[in-house]
């Protein structure tokens, strides 16, 4: 029988046993609004998937565990819509900090912060720079959507509107596929030209506007070109980037 994949499924002994040679994904989500369409739960429950969907398929080359996925995240920009459950981001980076510690002093010596929410992606980086500073260490710190950009970009997810974006087509796309049990007909529709620049997630420079998402009424291009079957293209893309960056990761220590 197969070595459980989910950390709170062993004992204790168990994961004293795996954790020198195992490497240990944590998830890390959001519950914060996501449109009048799609759930709160949106991010955290995608990174969930994608994480474990990922550490299946990385085990047929190495010891992987997944964590229990930390469902709240660094989302201050959506509560005037309700619905969102945030950290400051103080608050936030002393939570990851710590979960952090405590994979360390468990054992663990691998380990990956795997992020489903825009609002987290810059201090998942700097809990994995610090922890990797204070111990002996390696620590990995990703956003799927970074991960998975090329093969994304192979399946056209750039081509319909913001990749990843907030709520629009490719979260909605997601989801469909997902969970199409928590998606709120009718889908939303916004007029006028989307897509992403396909060469990178990143800009030449980050530019904020205060009350953005406001103006965009939380959701950033037009979620009724959503698809199910694109969102399972999508959601595959990303398990396969994930599982090889996973291995890729833990075998270059």
């Amino acid at each position: 029988m197969n070595t459980p994949i989910l950390l709170h499924e062993i004992t204790r002994e168990k994961a004293r046993e795996l954790a020198p040679q195992t490497l240990l994904v944590l998830p890390v989500g959001a519950v914060e609004q996501h449109g009048p369409h799609l759930p709160v739960g949106t991010d955290f429950l995608t990174v969930e998937h994608v994480a474990r969907g990922a550490a299946e398929q990385a085990r047929e080359q190495i010891s992987v565990l997944v964590a229990p996925t930390l469902p709240f995240g660094s989302s201050h920009h959506h509560l005037s819509f309700g619905g969102t459950l945030s950290l400051s981001t103080e608050t936030y980076y002393r939570a990851l900090f710590d979960l952090g510690e405590s994979m360390v002093i468990s054992g663990f010596r691998s380990l990956v912060l795997i992020n489903g929410h825009g609002g987290n992606h810059e201090l998942i980086q700097l809990v994995a720079r610090d922890l990797a500073i204070k111990h002996d260490i390696r620590f990995a710190a990703m956003s799927y959507w970074t991960v998975a950009w090329d093969a994304l970009v192979e399946e056209g997810a750039h081509l319909n509107g913001n990749l990843p974006g907030h709520a629009g087509f490719y979260e909605t796309s997601q989801i469909m596929a997902l969970r199409p049990d928590l998606v709120v007909e009718p889908l939303p529709h916004r007029e006028g030209d989307q897509g992403s620049d396909p060469r990178s997630f990143y800009g030449p420079y980050r530019s904020e506007k205060h009350r953005f998402l406001e103006d965009l009424d939380g959701y950033t291009d037009s979620p009724d070109r959503g698809d199910a079957e694109r969102g399972k293209a999508y959601l595959a893309a990303v398990i396969r980037s994930l599982g090889q960056a996973f291995v890729e990761f833990h075998k270059s220590g």
